[in-house]
C-alpha cells in the first residue's frame, strides 16, 4: 500500500465543531471514544470472527482511540490505518499509539475523506465509521459508500456507528439543549429526516442501497448515572460538547438569550446524585458482495 501524505494544509471541514485544534474537542473525543466501546462491550462485539481481519481501516478516527484498543484486543491484525481531517487529531493519535506501543501496525494519516479516499482497490477486510453524522451531510453519504465499496475487498465488512441525538433524562435544562442540537443538525443537512432517530433508522436502509449485502443491525443502550466512572465520562463529553458546537448552534438554530444560564443549570443537574439519562446508539454492518456489482 502507497502512504498517503499527510497534508500541512486542512481543508475546510462540515465538522459541526470548526475549530478542530480545539483542546477542549480532543479531550471530548476521547471521552466519548471510550465511553462508547466500553458501553458497547469491545470494539468489535457483533462480528463473529474478528480474529480473521487482517487489514482494518477507520475513518474520521478522531483522538484514535478505537483502532489502538483494536490493535490491543487483536494482535493477529496486521495493518491498522485511521484517517481524519484534523491534523491535530492525527498527531495526537499517532503518539499515543508510539506510547501504547503499537505504532508497528498502527499508523495515522492527515485526509478528507469527503474529496478522495487514497487507498487501493480491495485492500481492506474492514472498513469503521463511528459518529459520522457530526461532519457526514445526507448527500455526502452515496459517495463516501461507493468509495468503502471500491476499497474493501470481496466479503470484507462495513461497520457504520451512530447515536441518536435525543436522550431520557430527569435533567430538564439537558433535554432542552439535546433538541436544540438536534435542530442544528436538521437545518445543516446531516439528518435524512427531522425526527431524533434521522440517522440511526436509516443506516441499514443505505448500505442495502449501495450495494452491500448480508446487513444486520444491533442497538445499544448507554446508560449514564452519576457517580460512576463511565457516567462521568459522558457526563464532562456533553458539558464540553454544549461548549464547542455554540458557533455551529448559533449558525443553524435558534438559540436562546438565556443559553447560558441554560448551560449553567444544565451542568448543576447533571452533578446532582441522582442524575440519569440513557440514550441509543446502533451499530449497522454489511459486507461486499464476492461478486464485483456496480452500484
Amino acid at each position: 500500500m502507497s502512504t498517503p501524505p499527510n497534508r500541512r494544509r486542512e481543508h475546510p471541514s462540515t465538522y459541526f465543531v470548526q475549530d478542530r485544534s480545539n483542546q477542549d474537542e480532543l479531550a471530548r473525543l476521547r471521552m466519548q471514544d471510550e465511553a462508547t466501546t466500553t458501553g458497547m462491550g469491545g470494539v468489535l462485539p457483533e462480528q463473529p470472527d474478528p480474529f480473521r481481519l487482517q487489514r482494518v481501516l477507520d475513518v474520521g478516527c478522531g483522538t484514535g482511540n478505537w483502532l489502538i484498543e483494536t490493535a490491543k484486543t487483536y494482535p493477529g491484525i496486521s495493518i491498522l490505518v485511521g484517517v481524519d481531517i484534523s491534523g491535530r487529531m492525527i498527531e495526537y493519535a499517532q503518539a499515543q499509539a508510539v506510547a501504547q506501543q503499537v505504532d508497528d501496525r498502527v499508523q495515522f494519516h492527515t485526509m478528507d475523506v469527503l474529496r478522495v479516499l487514497e487507498f487501493p482497490t480491495g485492500f481492506f477486510d474492514l472498513v469503521n465509521q463511528r459518529f459520522a453524522t457530526s461532519y457526514l451531510r445526507t448527500w455526502d453519504w452515496s459517495k463516501l459508500l461507493q468509495e468503502y465499496q471500491r476499497i474493501l475487498q470481496p466479503g470484507g465488512i462495513i461497520r457504520l456507528t451512530e447515536g441518536d441525538i435525543s436522550i431520557e433524562t430527569n435533567s430538564p435544562a439537558l433535554s432542552q439543549l439535546m433538541e436544540l442540537l438536534r435542530d442544528a443538525f436538521v437545518q445543516a443537512g446531516h439528518f435524512f429526516e427531522p425526527a431524533s432517530k434521522g440517522i440511526t433508522s436509516e443506516l441499514a436502509r443505505l448500505l442495502g442501497r449501495y450495494g452491500f449485502q448480508h446487513v444486520q443491525a444491533r442497538e445499544y443502550t448507554q446508560v449514564v448515572r452519576s457517580g460512576t466512572p463511565e457516567g462521568q465520562n459522558v457526563i464532562e463529553d456533553m458539558k464540553l460538547a454544549f461548549r464547542t458546537a455554540v458557533p455551529f448552534l448559533r449558525k443553524w438554530s435558534n438559540v436562546p438569550d438565556n443559553y447560558e444560564a441554560l448551560y449553567q443549570q444544565m451542568v448543576t443537574e447533571t452533578e446532582l446524585s441522582d442524575f440519569t439519562a440513557g440514550g441509543l446508539v446502533l451499530t449497522a454492518w454489511a459486507e461486499k458482495p464476492l461478486k464485483e456489482e456496480f452500484v
